[in-house]
């Protein structure tokens, strides 16, 4: 990393709490395997930009019940219990690692729908972190409905920890995947918070044969209007949008990429497959979305 850049990432650390708009982060908390990385991302993002960082930790209604072999479904007194001393064991340890941690913060453990829950508590959030992994409790749905629900309902930006065991730098650089798309456009926008702390922003576009909705020169334009500097490369596509994308992140050490998320429907990426849908069941880099 040459001088210039590490002088940038100095100078970001410094100022960037007061310039970010991110002033409030939604954490879901559920237990599940990739909880840890998680909170982890979550507290770097609140340390850079000195957010409030709001836990909520949704139990499933699926936790509580069984299903009988003719189709029936009751909650055992037993099994409550269980899920419920469970639960609680999670909230002592999360609630005793953010009293050692430099950042203000609340909890608030809910049963319901983890759709549900962390929509409405996000609509008065500047960023929702959750992860991809479903919730280890009995019957719960599979990981990418549930992720894919929040993500098509929700109007706050979505960031997802990457699959790998790399530690989020908030000032590292950052990757724009541009398609000259609304659903771009979108989470460029719903961006901007995280990307005026980037050291260095990267914009890539693979080039299609379809109609841009904004020109690129609009994205240079429109980024650089809220003091971001960002280099454009463009790109033919060598093995297939996806991998290419997590390649072209890997090349230059991005910390997420920033990307809209559901350009068709729901129904045709589950048909079709799709750079979302690919991108939502394993991604080694972070991804901030917006749909």
């Amino acid at each position: 990393m040459d001088a210039a850049v590490i002088e940038r990432r100095e100078t970001a650390a410094e100022e960037q709490p007061l310039a970010t708009s991110i002033k409030t982060i939604l954490l879901h908390v559920q237990r599940d395997a990739s909880l840890k990385e998680r909170l982890e991302t979550a507290l770097s993002i609140a340390r850079a930009t000195g957010a409030h960082l709001s836990c909520v930790h949704v139990t499933p209604i699926e936790a509580y019940v069984t299903m009988e072999n003719w189709g029936g479904v009751f909650a055992l007194d037993q099994a409550m219990e269980e899920v419920d001393a469970q639960e609680a064991e999670l909230r002592t340890e999360i609630e005793a690692h953010l009293k050692t941690e430099d950042v203000s913060w609340d909890y608030e453990r809910v049963t319901g729908y983890a759709t549900a829950e962390v929509t409405r508590r996000a609509a008065l959030a500047d960023l929702a972190v959750t992860g991809r992994d479903a919730h280890l409790a009995r019957f719960q749905r599979p990981e990418l409905a549930v992720l894919g629900d929040i993500l098509t309902n929700i109007r706050t930006p979505l960031f997802i920890p990457g699959s790998s065991d790399r530690q989020l730098d908030p000032f590292g650089t950052a990757v724009i995947a541009w398609n000259s798309s609304f659903e771009a456009a979108n989470a460029v926008r719903a961006a901007v918070g995280m990307l005026k702390l980037a050291s260095e922003v990267r914009v890539i576009r693979f080039t299609e044969q379809k109609e841009a909705a904004f020109p690129d020169t609009k994205l240079i334009e429109y980024l650089s209007r809220h003091g971001i500097h960002a280099e454009l490369d463009v790109r033919k596509v060598i093995m297939n949008y996806a991998d290419d994308l997590v390649g072209y992140a890997a090349l230059y050490k991005a910390g997420y990429i920033v990307m809209g998320g559901y350009g068709h429907s729901r129904a045709s990426e589950l048909v079709f497959g799709g750079v979302t849908r690919a991108l939502l069941r394993s991604c080694p880099v972070s991804l901030l979305m917006a749909h």
